[in-house]
């Protein structure tokens, strides 16, 4: 019977992991495609846009920035799923998608059975933004017409994947009124409604919605967050308003196909860590409402943890289910 001593076992290992230390040094050497599972012009498009440029400068190979519209961020995510486990290909979600589809779909995907987490990239709570037709210019007041006027006020959100509805969901249990759930194929284009006046209220991603809040073509009435956000210090929380105990926010980040080398994990997240501590970058996120987060990938791990099971208990408590 062979006997293996320490040293063999150390060479082995190190023969195990010099084909991934290889590839990390080499790496990248032919254009890496991100898929963004949502509409262009949304926040996770803007953000990932942001990233694939300074990393496209820094290591001189194109990242292709691919938007997989559809089924709340589902299909995106599965053709990231049937990629390759070579670095090659990234997804660019957000927690609320990971964390609240396997409550209301069936998915084919499991977050962290089928993808290794790279690092978060940026946080922030949604906006609530009503048509400046709505008579309502703060969240009581809004409250109050739709108890007057139950079911006549409409929601709008990008699917049941998106941030947007457990927060419209959770808002309607909380505040103990009749707003109706309007389904769209992205935030952005229940935004655009919004702003056409052919729906009231949107809980929307900061960075698609600070711009049209500021020129007066929506108008806002409180963040979502626990605390009131550092970029608008000015703007209540919904909880503030009078809905105690309600919060909720969103967040961003980089995901590679499962079983991809993790000495390639480690290039990207020192890589995403690297661009989101640029000034620039910093400033461009705080101009959307966002701020730039960045994590090592076992912590991003333990976040998704602790989001799936907060989301889950917020589906389950306002009984939300897919319109």
């Amino acid at each position: 019977m062979r006997t293996i001593t320490i040293p063999g076992v150390l060479c082995l290992v190190l023969a195990a992991l010099m084909p991934g230390l290889a590839a990390a040094q080499n790496y990248p050497t032919k254009p890496i495609r991100m898929i963004v599972p949502w509409n262009p012009g949304g926040t996770s498009d803007t953000i990932a846009r942001i990233l694939g440029q300074k990393m496209t400068e820094a290591w001189g190979q194109q990242v292709v920035i691919d938007t997989r519209a559809g089924a709340s961020g589902i299909i995106g995510t599965e053709v990231a799923m049937r990629a390759p486990a070579d670095g090659y290909t990234l997804l660019h979600a957000n927690m609320s998608q990971f964390a609240t589809n396997p409550f209301l779909f069936k998915v084919s995907y499991d977050t962290l059975r089928d993808f290794e987490p790279v690092s978060m990239v940026a946080a922030a709570p949604q906006l609530l933004v009503v048509h400046p037709g709505v008579a309502a210019k703060s969240v009581q007041e809004l409250v109050q017409l739709a108890r007057a006027k139950p079911g006549s006020l409409n929601f709008g959100s990008g699917g049941a994947g998106t941030i947007a509805y457990p927060a419209g969901e959770m808002f309607k249990t909380m505040a103990g009124v009749n707003i109706v759930h309007v389904p769209y194929k992205g935030t952005i284009l229940a935004l655009n409604d919004l702003l056409g006046g052919r729906l009231e209220i949107v809980f929307s991603d900061m960075p698609i919605a600070l711009p049209h809040a500021k020129s007066g073509k929506a108008r806002a009435l409180a963040v979502t967050s626990a605390q009131r956000s550092s970029l608008l210090p000015d703007m209540p929380t919904v909880a503030e308003s009078g809905i105690a105990g309600y919060a909720i926010s969103n967040s961003w980040g980089v995901f590679a196909r499962r079983g991809t080398p993790r000495p390639l994990i480690t290039r990207l997240n020192a890589e995403i860590v690297r661009v989101h501590a640029l000034p620039d970058v910093r400033e461009r996120y705080a101009s959307f409402g966002l701020e730039a987060v960045t994590s090592t990938p076992d912590g991003f791990r333990q976040i998704i943890e602790t989001e799936t099971e907060k989301f889950g208990k917020i589906i389950k408590a306002t009984g939300a289910k897919v319109d």
